[in-house]
């Protein structure tokens, strides 16, 4: 009750009408529960407040296929609020046949181009990468488009991200990508923190976190990780200057989705269980924005 009196003070004060994003992890459409993936949509149908919904990659199931391209079109003309969304590695580097093992294959480089442009088709995104403003802050949506690693960026991809650094030196900048950045959360399994589960090309994105102060927020999917999991929200989160926010897949049992409310002075992050319809207030943040 404090921590939700608080926030309604504080956003009261913010001169700046604020903005509210939900994320939503790792959809994997259609995947495993589609009618609890049904009922995120209309619950989040019924939040007035909502201003855009970012859906953070793995919007395919698991290769790309155009019938998950055609359950994802449907599926998101269910929602009435604006959509923004960026690829992850089930959209566009796998076969989409299974080996003699049923396991996943890397497809050829043409076959990747062309599930990358069937992404841009189906969303009517001129490029896969792209940013906005809301009031006072830059949102950098970047999409994995470089199959060396399950979630790396081009090199023209790069240029794009510095070139927009460069350009909103004062800024308050939030990136939306697929993996989050490197040793950002326990190493609770196998996978958490190896190369292919962060994101790349790890050194250069280093060195532009480093020549840009102004970048504070970055928001990830990728790693399937609950919000059960101590690490979802805990100090090992932060990266340098930056504060990585992750956000679990919706093939759970349990689907939670976190909501960033941008206000003048700072970001508040309050996560929602839509098993119980209710908020968990003791995952909620407050990231005060960086001044200059």
């Amino acid at each position: 009750m404090l921590k939700q009196l608080l926030f309604g003070l504080l956003t009261a004060l913010s001169l700046y009408g604020g903005t509210h994003i939900v994320v939503l992890g790792d959809p994997h459409l259609p995947g495993k529960h589609p009618q609890m993936k049904e009922e995120i949509l209309e619950h989040i149908n019924e939040w007035k407040d909502v201003d855009m919904v970012v859906a953070m990659g793995d919007l395919c199931s698991k290769t790309g296929t155009v019938e998950e391209y055609t359950y994802i079109k449907t599926y998101f003309a269910k929602l009435k609020k604006p959509l923004s969304v960026i690829t992850g590695n089930h959209d566009f580097i796998y076969m989409d046949e299974l080996d003699s093992n049923d396991k996943l294959q890397h497809a050829s480089k043409e076959i990747q181009e062309a599930k990358l442009k069937r992404f841009q088709t189906t969303f009517n995104l001129p490029k896969l990468y792209y940013n906005m403003i809301k009031g006072p802050y830059l949102l950098l949506f970047l999409s994995a488009d470089d199959p060396n690693h399950l979630a790396e960026l081009s090199k023209e991809q790069l240029a794009w991200l510095e070139k927009e650094l460069q350009s909103h030196p004062k800024m308050p900048t939030i990136v939306f990508f697929h993996a989050p950045l490197d040793n950002t959360l326990e190493t609770y399994n196998r996978w958490v923190n190896t190369p292919n589960f962060v994101a790349q090309p790890k050194k250069k994105i280093h060195e532009l976190l480093q020549a840009n102060p102004q970048l504070f927020l970055w928001v990830s999917g990728h790693t399937h990780t609950s919000a059960k999991e101590a690490s979802f929200a805990s100090k090992v989160n932060q990266y340098e200057h930056v504060t990585n926010i992750h956000n679990s897949d919706m093939n759970k049992d349990i689907i939670w989705t976190n909501s960033l409310f941008l206000e003048e002075n700072f970001v508040s992050i309050k996560t929602y269980d839509h098993s119980k319809q209710e908020w968990i207030d003791m995952l909620d943040r407050h990231i005060a924005v960086p001044k200059f």
